[in-house]
């Protein structure tokens, strides 16, 4: 949930589920890379951001005369993590005719692109990915602290995201509307959840950070180090916070989304174990052991234990929570130690890669199989894999 530090994100720029079974084994596509800003229809909480849009990278596999270039983030002088490799508006495939759509969800304080290292594995596997920068919380269009406490919201962009990609001259006839998945890193992961029909309940997030039992999840964030106070404040002198957290416990589940994979997924506390039972789509989770950003046993198992039929894979030894960002260029190694640096023995792309071979089968089996009923995901136990770091 620890967001990237003001100074990258402000330089967040880039430069410079699948197809048939049968094709997507055939086949690896070229990655082709475009921008959308979705602008939701009638009124919409910004959470205080200025930019009143739901600025998105998209990701899709393009014609095989694509000529796929690294991408970076940060300006073309200062490249400072990896944006995978993709042609920038290439052109689209147009066969198989129809291809699934998959939602991306970036960390707090995150960005679009640092989901590039999922998206773009996806996207040679016959995927149309999205990922949107969440309002108030990228650092692509600055931080407000609404955008840090208003967590809620974020299934709602994502839903605006599908709307928009079906209604999009260009992708929406290459979509599939039956066959649409989700993923999210951290709070991303949050929002997986919600997505999946998850009820948040602030109550019981706040009552477990003022118990024995508080974990790293309860610390502010670096740029936000009164965090706590400003939600006291917000909350007792901001009507559209006050608004917001009148809708916290609202349902924001979009029965469009078939299945999510949650990466490393934040706030575990803020929902309730009879709200996590009621989840009745497929949900896939992974998470770094040595996590002490977004400590496992509140978070990851806690959601795969409440979860009917939720698998989960745990990164053992010392993978921690930052190894699901970016990979660094050697710039970035020096400016940002503390999100470029893994433990030793930890091989970061290592760990992108077997996460995001772990999300391309896991929405290939959704696709292609009949989904079990809630009684039947109830019978069966989390799956736990350990998968070498």
């Amino acid at each position: 949930m620890r967001p990237l530090l003001l100074l990258v994100l402000l330089l967040t720029t880039l430069s410079s589920l699948p197809a048939r079974s049968d094709e997507r084994s055939a086949s690896r596509y070229k990655v082709g890379v475009t921008s959308r800003t979705f602008v939701p229809d009638g009124p919409y909480n910004w959470r205080g951001a200025k930019t009143h849009g739901l600025t998105s990278v998209i990701w899709y596999p393009a014609v095989a005369s694509s000529v796929e270039t690294a991408q970076w983030i940060g300006p073309p002088d200062r490249p400072l993590l990896s944006a995978s490799r993709a042609m920038k508006d290439a052109v689209p495939l147009d066969a198989p005719s129809k291809l699934p759509l998959v939602l991306l969800s970036h960390g707090t304080g995150g960005s679009a692109l640092n989901m590039a290292w999922l998206a773009t594995e996806l996207a040679s596997r016959g995927y149309i990915s999205v990922a949107v920068n969440h309002p108030g919380n990228n650092g692509a269009d600055g931080y407000t602290p609404q955008g840090f406490s208003i967590w809620w919201e974020r299934a709602r962009d994502l839903s605006v995201a599908i709307d928009k990609m079906l209604a999009d001259p260009t992708f929406g006839p290459r979509i599939d509307p039956k066959r649409i998945g989700a993923a999210g890193f951290s709070l991303g992961g949050y929002t997986m959840i919600e997505l999946a029909g998850g009820r948040t309940d602030i109550d019981a997030f706040w009552a477990f950070c003022k118990s024995p039992r508080a974990d790293g999840i309860c610390k502010s964030p670096p740029e936000f180090p009164n965090l706590v106070e400003q939600w006291e404040q917000l909350a007792k002198n901001d009507a559209d916070f006050q608004q917001a957290l009148a809708h916290a416990s609202d349902s924001y589940r979009d029965p469009r989304v078939l299945a999510v994979f949650a990466i490393a997924p934040a706030l575990g506390p803020a929902f309730s174990s009879a709200s996590l039972e009621q989840i009745a789509i497929p949900v896939a989770i992974v998470a770094g052991a040595a996590d002490e950003t977004v400590p496992v046993a509140s978070s990851a198992k806690y959601f795969a234990q409440h979860i009917p039929g939720a698998t989960l894979t745990l990164f053992p030894g010392r993978v921690g929570h930052y190894v699901f960002l970016p990979t660094c260029s050697e710039l970035g190694r020096k400016a940002l130690a503390l999100l470029c640096t893994d433990a030793p023995g930890v091989d970061r792309g290592a760990v992108h890669a077997q996460t995001a071979m772990l999300a391309v089968r896991f929405f290939e089996v959704v696709s292609s199989t009949r989904h079990p009923t809630l009684q039947d995901r109830r019978r069966k136990k989390p799956l736990m894999e350990m998968c070498l770091g």
